[in-house]
C-alpha cells in the first residue's frame, strides 16, 4: 500500500476529485419501440386487492388443480429416477410426454406421432418461435379482429405488419378473408378457432373449411392456437383445422398444459410439418436450449398415473356453473341494450353495452365498487369498439360471480 509520501506525483489526495463522465451505454433495441406493455396484466395488478372481484384475468381457478395428483407425480419422478429428470435434455421435449400427447391428439381426431411434436415453455414460445422461425421485418400477418393481446405482443416484437382480419358472431368471415389473402400476401393466419380469447367465440365447421382452402390458395401458414378446446360445456366439438387434409401440410397446431394442468408448470407444444419443426428446434435451442426437464417428467408421469380426462371434467362442472351464473346475472347487471354471447366452453364472455359508452372509461368507476373486468378496446387491431369489455368466469364461485354482477351494475347506476 503507497503511504501518503509515496503518492504519484499527480495523485489527488482529494476524494471529491472529478471523475470523467462515462460514455452512455446503448438504449434498448428498436424492435421493442412499437411493443406496448399487455393491459391485462396491468389491470390486475390494480386489483390484486383481495375485496376486488374480479373478473379481468383469463385465470384458472387455483382450488381446482390436483395439487396430490402432481405432487406425487413430482415424488415418483425424483424417487425414481432423479439423474435424468435434472439433467439436460433434448430440445425436441421428453419423449414418453410427446407420445402421451400424441396419443391425446390422435383420440380427438388428429393421427400425431410423437416426432411430430415439440415441446415449448407454454404455448406462448411455441408462437415465439413460430414468428421467429417464418416472419421478416416487414412480413404479413393476419389476425381475427379482436384478437388474443400476447399474439398481438409477439407478432409486433418481430416487427411484422399486422393486419387485422374482420369478424362476426361466428368469427373471422371467410370472404374477407379471402380479400385481404389475395391483397396483402401474408405469411400466416394466426386464429383462436375454439372458444376465443378474448370473445369466446368459436368457429364453425364450415368456416374452419374456408380458411384451410384460402391458405392452400394464397400459401400461408395457418397457426390454431388450440387452450381452451377441452373446456366445452355445450355442444360437439369441431375438428381442428389442423386435421383438414386441404391445409395439414401448412397448419401448426398450438396446445397448452395450463388450463387442464396448472399454468404454472409452462408447459405447451406444437405440431407442425417436418420442416417447420425443425426450424423451431433451431429457434428453440437459440431462446432455452430445452423445456425444464423435471416438469416435462413430472407432467408425463402425472398422465401415466392419474387420470387427467377425469380431472378436467371436474373443472368443466365447475365452470359450467360459473358461467351459467354469470349468463343469468348480466340481464340485471348491465345497462339496458347491452349485447352479449353465450360461449359454449372456455373462460369468457364477450359484451357490447350500448352506444356512448366507453368500457375503459367506466372500469375506475367499477373498481371503485371493488369489481373489474378488461375493457375490449385492447384486443383490436383494426379499429376498436370502446364498448366492448370481456368478462371472464373461470376464477370464481357463482355466488362471488352474483355479488360481482351486483357490484358491477352500480357503475351503470
Amino acid at each position: 500500500m503507497l503511504s501518503a509520501a509515496s503518492k504519484p506525483a499527480n495523485a489527488s489526495s482529494s476524494p471529491s476529485a472529478s471523475v470523467p463522465a462515462a460514455a452512455p451505454v446503448p438504449g434498448t433495441a428498436s424492435r421493442l419501440a412499437g411493443v406496448a406493455s399487455s393491459p391485462v396484466r396491468e389491470i390486475l395488478a390494480l386489483t390484486a386487492r383481495p375485496e376486488v372481484i374480479s373478473f379481468a384475468g383469463g385465470l384458472p381457478a387455483p382450488e381446482l388443480f390436483d395439487v396430490a395428483g402432481i405432487r406425487a407425480a413430482y415424488d415418483r419422478v425424483l424417487a425414481e429416477n432423479p439423474r435424468q429428470a435434472l439433467q439436460y435434455s433434448t430440445t425436441e421435449g421428453d419423449p414418453e410426454l410427446r407420445t402421451a400427447i400424441a396419443g391425446r391428439l390422435a383420440v380427438r381426431g388428429l393421427p400425431t406421432d410423437a416426432d411430430d411434436l415439440l415441446i415449448t415453455t407454454g404455448s406462448q414460445q411455441a408462437l415465439t418461435l413460430l414468428t421467429t422461425a417464418l416472419v421478416e421485418p416487414g412480413g404479413v400477418v393476419l389476425v381475427e379482429d379482436p384478437c388474443y393481446l400476447a399474439a398481438l405482443q409477439t407478432f409486433a416484437f418481430a416487427g411484422a405488419r399486422v393486419v387485422p382480419v374482420p369478424t362476426d358472431d361466428q368469427g373471422v368471415i371467410p370472404a374477407a378473408l379471402e380479400e385481404i389473402a389475395a391483397r396483402e400476401k401474408p405469411t400466416l393466419l394466426y386464429l383462436v378457432p375454439t372458444f376465443q380469447n378474448p370473445t369466446g367465440r368459436t368457429l364453425p365447421a364450415e368456416r374452419r373449411a374456408a380458411v384451410a382452402g384460402a391458405a392452400a390458395r394464397h400459401g400461408f401458414w395457418i397457426v390454431e392456437d388450440d387452450p381452451y378446446g377441452e373446456l366445452r360445456y355445450d355442444g360437439e366439438r369441431v375438428p381442428w383445422i389442423a386435421a383438414d387434409p386441404v391445409a395439414a401440410d401448412r397448419t401448426v397446431l398450438l396446445g397448452s398444459f395450463s388450463k387442464v394442468m396448472a399454468p404454472g408448470l409452462r408447459l405447451g407444444f406444437l405440431r407442425a410439418p417436418a420442416g417447420l419443426r425443425r426450424a423451431c428446434v433451431i429457434t428453440k435451442q437459440a431462446a432455452d436450449l430445452h423445456t425444464s426437464s423435471i416438469d416435462q417428467a413430472a407432467a408425463a408421469r402425472y398422465l401415466r398415473d392419474s387420470d387427467l380426462d377425469a380431472h378436467v371434467a371436474g373443472v368443466r362442472a365447475a365452470y359450467q356453473e360459473r358461467r351459467d351464473a354469470m349468463l343469468e346475472g348480466l340481464p340485471a347487471a348491465l345497462p339496458e341494450g347491452s349485447r352479449w354471447n353465450r360461449p359454449d366452453g372456455g373462460m369468457f364472455i364477450w359484451v357490447t353495452l350500448p352506444e356512448g359508452h366507453d368500457a375503459t372509461a367506466l372500469l375506475k368507476t367499477a373498481v371503485g365498487h371493488e369489481v373489474a373486468y378488461v375493457p375490449g378496446a385492447p384486443f383490436f387491431c383494426g379499429e376498436p369498439d370502446p364498448a366492448a369489455m370481456r368478462l371472464s368466469f373461470t376464477t370464481h364461485s357463482a355466488e362471488e360471480i352474483r355479488e360481482g354482477l351486483r357490484r358491477l351494475a352500480k357503475t351503470f347506476a
